[in-house]
């Protein structure tokens, strides 16, 4: 282990100082809080425009697109600006896009200011994420679930501020959202301007990096992501099928998704003694579990909060583990994260479809069955990633 993470440390260790850390952390809420606020202002978003709730609801998926599209175009063109470049321009589209929704006389161009948010989203989650795995040597997994932690606490946020706001007030929610994105902007000072970041002195090529193990890494990002998009998007759904509230179905995803905050900053310490591959295994089998046992009427609110807190962790401790086990993987990591987001819009809509095929009631089911997809796929590749 020492031997693998020796590299990082001596050529990125010190990508950060501690105030950019923590001004890190607070881009990780900012982009949390921006992504769980298009939600909430959908009642609002359809008496503006006269909008139908699908339509209403592209609102978010433009934002995921210009996701992708962000972290793919800013991964190409990592190697030739400097880590500060390329967080100051995330920042600074993320400042545009959220005013010009805040402001956007139509629907059209909301899109357009959603798309171009969008775009400076997927460079920080990509941007930050990428050095984050390789800036802090044998604690980057450690970092990394702190730094994630923190988009938890911004999706917890935006909706809360909303609530408080009004829904109506969206508009003032994304313009100061957009005025913490300038402000961010002005913080990266902090960040090492060296556009060598990365704990290989070369990217291999595109071609050489699509190896098996890559492919499982990318197979079990989507996976992870469609689970945790599942259960947020129809745990509710499931519940009241069962009987519940609808007050009591929606607490009950609130407490997921606090879950998976929770558990961020818990793994810390064991990450610090764990290995990544261990943890992931553990934690993919403790999700397995839980969506075994929701589907029991009576533990079901229970064991969602389980899943919670068991695949917190996944997602960032698997990034420096990418890290380790395709040496020279320069673009790699852009390809999961951009995966992950993909994993994240086709999961909801496809059991959308299982649904309507079945019944609600085969919602952990259907959810067990890609978890347990994703627990087979971190044991094949804790065997065939051995320097992990």
């Amino acid at each position: 282990m020492t031997a693998t993470t020796q590299t990082p440390v001596t050529t990125a260790g010190r990508l950060f100082s501690r105030p950019a850390v923590a001004a890190s952390c607070v881009g990780f809420v900012l982009i949390g809080a921006l992504q769980a606020l298009y939600g909430p202002a959908i009642p609002a978003l359809r008496s503006d425009y006269g909008l139908s709730p699908s339509a209403a609801g592209l609102g978010l998926s433009a934002h995921f697109v210009g996701g992708v599209a962000g972290v793919l175009a800013f991964n190409a063109i990592h190697g030739r600006i400097s880590n500060r470049a390329l967080l100051t321009a995330s920042y600074a589209l993320m400042a545009a896009g959220s005013a010009a929704f805040a402001v956007a006389p139509n629907w059209p161009t909301a899109l357009a200011a959603a798309l171009l948010t969008g775009l400076g989203f997927g460079g920080i989650d990509y941007g930050l994420n990428q050095l984050f795995a390789v800036g802090f040597g044998g604690r980057s997994t450690a970092m990394l679930n702190i730094l994630n932690a923190h988009f938890g606490i911004g999706a917890v946020l935006g909706p809360a501020l909303l609530a408080v706001l009004g829904s109506d007030r969206y508009p003032y929610a994304f313009a100061g959202l957009a005025l913490l994105a300038a402000g961010l902007a002005l913080t990266t000072r902090g960040v090492r301007t060296n556009a060598v970041s990365h704990p290989a002195p070369e990217d291999t090529g595109g071609k050489r990096l699509l190896t098996p193990v890559l492919l499982g890494f990318i197979v079990l990002y989507v996976l992870h992501v469609g689970v945790e998009a599942g259960v947020g998007g129809w745990e509710p759904t499931h519940l009241e099928s069962l009987g519940r509230s609808a007050t009591l179905a929606a607490s009950a995803t609130s407490v997921y998704w606090l879950m998976m905050t929770v558990g961020r900053f818990l793994i810390v310490p064991i990450a610090l003694r764990w290995s990544a591959p261990r943890i992931m295994v553990v934690c993919c089998a403790g999700m397995t579990a839980c969506l075994a046992l929701a589907t029991v009427s009576s533990l079901a609110p229970y064991a969602y909060a389980g899943v919670g807190l068991f695949i917190a962790p996944i997602f960032p401790t698997g990034l420096p583990w990418l890290t380790r086990a395709v040496p020279g993987a320069r673009r790699a990591g852009a390809w999961v994260i951009a995966a992950s987001m993909i994993g994240g819009v086709a999961a909801p809509p496809a059991l959308g479809k299982g649904i309507e095929w079945s019944t609600v009631t085969a919602v952990p089911l259907m959810l067990l069955a890609l978890s347990a997809a994703s627990l087979g796929t971190t044991l094949w590749l804790a065997r065939a990633a051995r320097s992990g």
